[in-house]
């Protein structure tokens, strides 16, 4: 057993200790917060509803018209192949689409909250840390966020 313990209390358990104050809201109770989720909503749905009803629509003539899908259009392509192939499409223009959507709609918002849920914290943390520590603990260079497209 060590003569001397680690923990400023001089117990052998270490328990952190709780310096942060309790948030004066919480980010989901924004109205910003809400218009973001929303927007993603939207998008998710229509998004959806665009690649698999194209899917769905292709397996469902596929399956109901073999004889349209096997018409010949230019030699040896057929209608169904062509609209097969029309998936590739469907599924790139729903990618542009999204990330047109992000970095439009969703993107400038969740800018806005990330920079305000920093200032909180930076803030928070200018009130709590002593008068030496409160520069080392925050610095918004330093943060780890993650960039956008």
């Amino acid at each position: 057993m060590p003569d001397f313990s680690p923990w400023h209390d001089n117990s052998l358990t270490y328990s952190p200790p709780n310096n942060e104050p309790a948030p004066s809201r919480r980010i989901s109770e924004d109205p910003e917060f809400h218009s973001l989720r929303r927007a993603q909503r939207r998008f998710g749905v229509r998004a959806t509803l665009l690649s698999v009803g194209g899917f769905l629509l292709y397996v469902l003539l596929s399956h109901s018209l073999p004889g349209l899908m096997n018409e010949r259009l230019l030699g040896n392509l057929t209608l169904g192949l062509a609209l097969g192939l029309g998936q590739f499409v469907v599924m790139g223009v729903t990618a542009w689409y999204y990330v047109r959507h992000m970095r439009t709609r969703v993107d400038p918002i969740a800018r806005g909250l990330g920079s305000r849920l920093h200032q909180h914290e930076a803030n928070s943390l200018r009130t709590t840390a002593p008068e030496g520590e409160a520069g080392q603990a925050f610095r918004p260079g330093n943060s780890r966020g993650y960039r956008t497209w």
